[in-house]
């Protein structure tokens, strides 16, 4: 399947060609001025998180005492079994 468009007819008036040159630069200048503001917002935003979730740590830490808790190792202990897939060997 071919995906044929239609002609795209140009105005000859130079003050149309002018005016969809201004508007379609104001269209660019706009999603340009979107794209900062949502970033902005998104920037802000994480350092706001980032800030209030700092607090809170350091605010737990204080209020936990002057001991730290022993932490426990990071070991699973428990017991297994070797299952063999193939023949069992013959001593």
């Amino acid at each position: 399947m071919r995906l044929v468009f239609p002609p795209i007819r140009r105005s000859r008036n130079p003050l149309v060609r002018a005016l969809s040159l201004v508007l379609g630069l104001a269209v660019v200048g706009v999603l340009l001025v979107f794209g900062v503001v949502v970033l902005g917002v998104l920037f802000v935003g994480g350092l706001v998180f980032f800030a209030v979730r700092q607090w809170k740590l350091s605010r737990g830490r204080v209020a936990g005492g002057a001991k730290p808790a022993a932490k426990e190792p990071d070991v699973l202990e428990g017991e297994f079994v070797v299952i063999r897939q193939s023949r069992p060997v013959h001593h």
